[in-house]
């Protein structure tokens, strides 16, 4: 169940908010240039992080005004409009201070909040934001305003281009999955219309919040990765110094994204900013998707070849299956006899892959079954543990020769990949609780 959409009152503008957990504190999202609350819940990462973030608070998200499920009004808000759009979520849901976390442009809103405001502020948190955005003799970091006159045109020519996904505008780096790529920019048609994008990122282009950031006085985490394509990590470690005490964490990765592989590690950092307390073992877990091999009627080819001649192939089907994994981005993590387990870090190349040894192997007389699931596992040195590992390797077991099973999971996650599917009935996967609809993928 979605949560449910309410409207605060901010001046003569309808705002968009939701409330997702019940923790014993607060924490208020200030969105980027454009959000959907609804359609976060559609996108699986997004939906992950945020089904995360409210386990340890009751975290309440909305869509500033001219974007998303909220009024869209002719005129664009100024900064200042923005940040007091903070204030009338927090009035009408009845608290008085709360955490506030300010994302990309959100940075912005909040510090501006903070910074007036800090009375009804317990801590700041900012992720993937610069003091401003246009960079200037004393601020080496950010778009030539010749950039940003391209991207402002390419707003209202090509909106949204595959520029502006992968660089300054999202930044989710240009080697993501192009069906990620194509489902970001489904998101940011819906979430924004080119006009209003035009006139925010026209107003970003303006601020410079460099003067305020002395007078913030809440507790303050800044967080970037360092090859963020969109905020750099210098500005942001800059941005940080102007904070007094503010603590600075540097993540790795070229994506303006906390939604990736490590959003565990990223929330318990956020849990721990917040609370004081960490989750137990968290940094030992990470979501990834795994693809399980093995050898059909292995035990009855091995008696008919000899042991000799069973090692001889079971050599050249491990090359066969290494030079795929190295093609396709695959980690090896266990193998044993003619099984194989390999993690990936994109679920379409993990089926790809699946796919392409499938094709590879038969050259050697063979057949193998493969099986690929995306979920949490935990790190167990070089190797993966957990249910998740458990559920991939329960539906290999219901794959025929030669064929590739994959989870409803899976099937969402590379939608839009040109991947195909068979949908097979439900199954139950001995061990996991739970029925389990798995499709058949095909290149």
């Amino acid at each position: 169940m979605l949560p449910k959409t309410k409207y605060a009152r901010s001046g003569d503008v309808r705002i968009a908010y939701q409330i997702s957990g019940d923790g014993p504190v607060d924490v208020v999202w200030a969105p980027g240039t454009m959000s959907h609350l609804d359609l976060d819940w559609e996108m699986p990462r997004r939906a992950l992080f945020f089904e995360r973030f409210s386990k340890f608070c009751r975290l309440i998200r909305f869509d500033k005004r001219g974007t998303g499920l909220s009024d869209r009004p002719v005129k664009m808000a100024t900064l200042e409009e923005r940040a007091d759009d903070i204030r009338a979520v927090m009035d009408d849901v009845g608290i008085e201070r709360a955490n506030l976390i300010g994302v990309s442009e959100g940075g912005s809103m909040a510090c501006l909040f903070a910074a007036t405001h800090p009375e009804r502020v317990i801590s700041l948190m900012i992720w993937g934001a610069q003091a401003r955005w246009i960079n200037s003799p004393d601020h080496p970091w950010g778009q030539t305003q010749e950039e940003h006159d391209q991207m402002l045109a390419s707003i209202q020519d090509d909106w949204p281009s595959f520029d502006y996904i992968t660089g300054f505008g999202a930044g989710v780096g240009r080697d993501a999955d192009p069906a990620f790529i194509e489902s970001v920019g489904r998101y940011m048609r819906a979430a924004a219309s080119p006009s209003a994008v035009r006139a925010y990122e026209t107003m970003n282009g303006q601020i410079d919040t460099r003067p305020i950031l002395p007078s913030i006085q809440a507790p303050t985490l800044v967080m970037n990765r360092t090859g963020d394509s969109c905020a750099n990590v210098e500005a942001a470690r800059d941005m940080a110094s102007r904070i007094q005490g503010a603590k600075f964490i540097e993540y790795p990765g070229n994506s303006h994204s906390m939604m990736l592989d490590d959003m565990e590690t990223i929330l318990s950092d956020i849990q721990e900013f917040i609370t004081g307390e960490r989750p137990i073992d968290s940094s030992d877990r990470i979501l990834a998707t795994v693809l399980f091999l093995d050898i059909a009627s292995s035990t009855e080819r091995a008696a008919e070849l000899g042991d000799s001649a069973w090692r001889n192939l079971l050599n050249s089907y491990y090359a066969i299956v290494r030079k795929e994994l190295a093609r396709f981005r695959g980690k090896e993590t266990n193998t044993s006899g003619d099984g194989f387990l390999a993690t990936f870090d994109g679920p379409a190349r993990a089926v790809r892959c699946a796919l392409a040894i499938v094709l590879a192997v038969k050259q050697l007389g063979i057949e193998v079954r493969a099986g690929v699931h995306t979920g949490e596992c935990e790190l167990m040195g070089d190797n993966v543990g957990g249910i998740a590992v458990h559920t991939g390797a329960r539906i290999m077991a219901k794959a025929d020769p030669g064929g590739v099973l994959v989870s409803g999971t899976v099937k969402d996650l590379v939608s839009g990949s040109g991947i195909e599917f068979t949908d097979l009935r439900v199954h139950e996967l001995r061990g996991i609780p739970g029925e389990w609809k798995l499709f058949s993928a095909r290149a």
